[in-house]
């Protein structure tokens, strides 16, 4: 029997992709009633492509909901480098979940939590059983690879992914997607505005970590490290088993979505109606990018 093809979205990484790719040229889309649809109509055509090129069978959206997060309980500077969102952004959040409704695709959203602590956790579940994809264009996601489990990054354009799974993954980089966690602990995440262990970067980290495999490994063997490198992580313990917290992704959320509820079954007419309340032109392109 065929197994389930699950497909999970990060919302917020598609409607942030399409929305740049547009306002870049100043370009909204403003629509008769003063709504900027710029995001929302680039965000159903990364979902098209997607769902165009790897016909599941289920989709699942995930959202990140506000941006305070238990990381930000942690480490108050988590993210705190990311500035407020463009104000022609702002209408667009609550616009495309409601698109996605008329879509029949389900939202999940759990606050406290990442739109990643959903998927992961949401993968765990379904991977027992089906087939799971992830569809985002962050890379802290492949850290979620395993049997049943792959990430699909989004990369420029429309349509273009490139896609990971467990083996080939750990062919590419040398070290085993769990060990990303551990990577991102010593080498730090500027974009999610952490540091890690200060003066140790990719290279170096993954040199250690292919050697020694997990962190509890590398402080097991301090005494093998040049002094340069001790010194460093002595200096900065404290952040690097916070940055570890901080890198791994929750896959323990209290999060529910049953596969019924997940049924790629679009109703036509109902997404039309959106669609057409959106002003949104070209609809076939739309569907078929």
């Amino acid at each position: 029997m065929e197994k389930n093809k699950v497909l999970l979205v990060d919302g917020m990484a598609l409607l942030f992709r399409a929305f740049y790719a547009t306002a870049m040229s100043g370009y909204y889309m403003v629509n008769s009633k003063g709504v900027p649809t710029n995001a929302v109509y680039g965000f159903v055509k990364h979902l098209f492509a997607a769902t165009n090129e790897y016909k599941p069978s289920h989709v699942i959206c995930c959202w990140d909901m506000g941006s305070h997060t238990f990381r930000n309980d942690l480490y108050p500077e988590y993210k705190a480098n990311r500035g407020e969102a463009p104000v022609e952004l702002i209408p667009q959040f609550e616009l495309v979940k409601e698109v996605t409704a008329s879509m029949d695709i389900p939202n999940v959203g759990i606050t406290g939590y990442e739109a990643d602590d959903l998927m992961g956790t949401l993968a765990n579940v379904y991977s027992e059983e089906n087939e799971v994809l992830i569809l985002t264009g962050d890379q802290d996601t492949l850290q979620l690879l395993k049997d049943n489990v792959k990430v699909i990054l989004m990369k420029k354009g429309y349509g273009n992914f490139a896609e990971y799974e467990h083996g080939t993954f750990s062919d590419e980089k040398g070290i085993s997607p769990q060990q990303m966690i551990d990577l991102k602990a010593l080498m730090g995440d500027s974009s999610d505005n952490y540091p890690g262990v200060k003066g140790i970067g990719e290279k170096t980290a993954l040199k250690l970590l292919q050697k020694h495999e997990t962190i509890e490994g590398l402080l097991e063997n301090l005494d093998t490290l040049t002094k340069a490198q001790r010194t460093k992580i002595e200096q900065d313990l404290d952040m690097l088993h916070l940055s570890r917290k901080l890198a791994r992704i929750h896959c323990e959320v209290d999060v529910t979505c049953s596969l019924e509820e997940a049924v790629l079954s679009i109703n036509e007419d109902l997404m039309h109606h959106k669609f057409n309340e959106l002003e949104f032109k070209n609809i076939n392109r739309l569907i078929n990018p």
